[in-house]
């Protein structure tokens, strides 16, 4: 941990708790899913090349944030798509054919049928500036604690149960971690 990461102390809440629930989850026997990028289709000259997705790693779905499981990362967002054949065009409407398309994309892109591929997910930063940035139609924000003394005011670091929800009803960044990743053991039998 560098120096700016000392004195961080947002950085330093967000590691740690990203780091907790990773290693609960790994704990309990908690299948990943697969992170994508969906490569869009494209010509080279006359050939033309499907769409496909191209592999980011591996994370751990918890609400509506993705957590990596090989590095100190998360994300928010995102669509989850299971990798599928295509087969025959039913034409039923184009939202369906569109998610077809994905799914195959999805083998094409080496990932067994019926795994789950999450993909356009969006990173999230770890810093309190990063954070802070976001906005209100983020699943997170930084909220300042009134109790501090001084020129630094305390801040935590809350989920937002939907976008644009008030930060003072939403729950800390610790507390969501605990409970989501407490039910998902639970439901997945450890």
């Amino acid at each position: 941990m560098t120096a700016a990461h000392d004195s961080d102390p947002i950085r330093t809440v967000v590691e740690q708790a990203l780091a907790r629930a990773s290693t609960a989850l790994r704990a309990a026997s908690v299948p990943t899913e697969a992170l994508a990028e969906l490569v869009p289709a494209r010509r080279r000259m006359l050939i033309r090349f499907a769409p496909t997705m191209r592999p980011l790693g591996e994370v751990w779905r918890v609400g509506s944030l993705l957590i990596s499981a090989d590095r100190n990362e998360w994300f928010t967002g995102g669509t989850a798509t299971r990798a599928a054949e295509r087969g025959r065009p039913g034409y039923q409407s184009v939202s369906h054919e569109e998610r077809r398309e994905i799914a195959a994309a999805a083998l094409r892109g080496g990932y067994a049928a019926g795994s789950s591929v999450n993909f356009d997910a969006v990173p999230l930063p770890l810093d309190g500036d990063g954070l802070r940035a976001l906005g209100s139609e983020a699943p997170v924000g930084v909220l300042p604690i009134d109790g501090g003394s001084g020129e630094a005011q305390p801040e935590e670091v809350r989920v937002r149960w939907r976008a644009g929800a008030d930060l003072a009803t939403a729950p800390t960044l610790e507390a969501f971690l605990a409970e989501r990743v407490r039910l998902i053991a639970e439901r997945e039998g450890a």
